[in-house]
């Protein structure tokens, strides 16, 4: 039996959190675990379409990085993540700056993940909802890609044996 390594899982957001997508969308991943991710965003004038509101394509962004990394702990250290579809239900428009979106993996399979994520803010006022199907990949897409486009040093383990006494 095996469980999750807190320092890789410190080191993946330290990392994934110096993106330059995650960097132009003000949006951090705060949290991880399995079957679970939690990202934070905090809304500018950047984010805003012609029409002085948020843009669909943000509300799209964040539900997507929320989705894609609420499957990630679920994988083996050689597997990654492609989204295939993604599908976002806009519920009422952005009124804070600051907004949470929550993650979850509704089912990990060895080819397919299906996940959900729901954006609100502080209080827990809903924007959005969206589900989406990322395919498992072989040594594509893995969080060693990220090591390397980042310029990172290696990540710890993710796993750590869990060893029991008889």
């Amino acid at each position: 039996m095996y469980n999750l390594n807190p320092a890789h899982i410190k080191s993946v957001i330290k990392n994934i959190n110096k993106g330059p997508f995650f960097k132009h969308l003000s949006m951090q991943v705060a949290e991880l675990d399995i079957g679970y991710s939690k990202v934070i965003a905090t809304i500018s004038s950047e984010h805003m379409n012609p029409f002085g509101g948020v843009h669909g394509g943000v509300f799209s962004s964040f539900i997507d990085t929320a989705a894609y990394w609420s499957a990630y702990c679920d994988l083996r250290e050689d597997q990654g993540l492609i989204t295939i579809d993604l599908k976002v239900d806009l519920l009422a428009p952005v009124t804070d700056e600051t907004i949470i979106v929550i993650g979850k993996s509704i089912k990990a399979g060895r080819t397919l993940c299906l996940t959900e994520a729901q954006m609100s803010d502080e209080t827990g006022r809903l924007f959005a909802h969206g589900t989406s199907k990322l395919m498992v990949t072989q040594n594509k897409q893995t969080i060693n890609d990220v090591v390397t486009f980042m310029g990172a040093d290696n990540l710890p383990k993710k796993f750590l044996r869990r060893d029991y006494a008889v």
